[in-house]
């Protein structure tokens, strides 16, 4: 090889149907540190590492006879200082190790002979890639731990203060530091809401840095009936749903379906998806849950007639700090809370082999629902309830 091809800045090989090595350029013989003498003539397969022969003779060989052409192959040849078969040539001290290149072949015809030409560029910079792939990864990790952690810490110390003065208040409202006038009890009665409000958020964040640090306690898993989880929550949620003129019904959760979850955690995830279908669900609106069974899995599904979920928005609502757009409770200022709870909910349905998901549509509703195991068991003593 002459001219542009011999000194171009990648290597270049030629080799017979028979494997047997044509030509090489110069370029390639710098890299694996051999003289062109002890290469042409030689096997191809004779230069490459011993994962990278089995590759030639498994995949590489065969493809080029049935295609003609292999592209953007990753390969790997011996230098002479690392004990290459090919010579010793050149001036490697046996210090430098194998060559990593990526590698295009295609096959030619040359006077009724099969040829094929190899381009071999050489990744200099893949183990220094990879390498700092991997110190990104850590710092990322590490950042993300000192992050959950800072979290967590604000958290638990604004939560004591907080928890101080909803307790004051509701020390004042029983009356133990004398009589309040209606007004003095009204104050007092906005003061422990909007603290009770405050820790629920602080809550919140906390329950979120923990999930995403790893340090949420391992579920403990009992075999339930889905139907009495359900109702369980409703005594919770239910007064809440009467004040705010919204229907409510349970439907085809028969005590017969059972579901396997901590049962901690399932409430919590049910109170998060049934207070946020109070929350957005208007006046005279409905909301509806329904338990199901297909041997496998149980699925409970929370359903109401708000406002609805835009299609661009189905998935991001799944993320910490992502609140819906665009409905009048987000336009008006009067949407509140940090956005966790959907986040901190399919994170705890994950943790127990589960998933939640969502279905809506604008003006109409949306359909929130969670699956996860079912029992095998037959109804035993050893299913119990919440």
């Amino acid at each position: 090889m002459q001219g542009l091809i011999d000194r171009a800045p990648a290597g270049f090989i030629s080799f017979a149907d028979d494997g047997t090595v044509r030509d090489i350029n110069t370029t390639l013989l710098e890299q694996l540190g051999v003289d062109r003498a002890a290469v042409v003539g030689k096997p191809f397969e004779s230069l490459l590492t011993v994962a990278s022969r089995i590759f030639y003779t498994t995949h590489l060989f065969p493809m080029l006879r049935l295609q003609s052409a292999a592209n953007e192959l990753f390969i790997t040849m011996r230098c002479a200082g690392s004990g290459a078969a090919a010579g010793g040539g050149g001036d490697n001290d046996g210090s430098r190790g194998d060559v990593a290149f990526l590698a295009s072949f295609t096959s030619r015809d040359a006077a009724g002979e099969t040829l094929y030409d190899g381009v071999l560029m050489q990744l200099r910079e893949r183990r220094k890639w990879e390498d700092e792939l991997v110190r990104a990864r850590r710092t990322a990790e590490e950042a993300n731990r000192r992050n959950s952690a800072l979290l967590s810490m604000m958290s638990h110390d604004l939560r004591t203060p907080i928890g101080s003065i909803s307790g004051y208040a509701e020390i004042l409202l029983m009356g133990i530091r004398g009589e309040l006038t209606d007004a003095q009890r009204d104050d007092l009665q906005r003061v422990k809401k909007a603290s009770e409000y405050v820790l629920g958020l602080i809550e919140d964040v906390l329950n979120f840095a923990r999930l995403n640090a790893g340090e949420i306690a391992a579920p403990d898993l009992r075999t339930l009936t889905a139907d009495a989880v359900v109702a369980e929550t409703e005594s919770l949620i239910g007064p809440r749903m009467e004040q705010s003129g919204i229907r409510y019904e349970r439907i085809s959760c028969d005590p017969s379906v059972k579901i396997i979850a901590d049962p901690d955690r399932l409430q919590q995830i049910l109170l998060n998806l049934l207070t946020n279908a109070v929350k957005f669900t208007p006046a005279g609106g409905r909301i509806t849950i329904t338990c199901a069974s297909d041997g496998e899995n149980t699925q409970i599904s929370v359903a109401d007639t708000g406002r609805g979920i835009p299609a661009d928005q189905l998935e991001k609502i799944f993320e910490a700090f992502v609140q819906v757009t665009g409905t009048a409770a987000a336009l008006s200022g009067r949407q509140k809370g940090f956005g966790l709870g959907l986040a901190i909910s399919r994170g705890l349905a994950r943790r127990m082999n589960g998933e939640l998901t969502v279905r809506s549509e604008v003006g109409v509703g949306s359909t929130f629902t969670l699956r996860l195991p079912a029992s095998r068991q037959t109804d035993s003593g050893d299913s119990a309830g919440v």
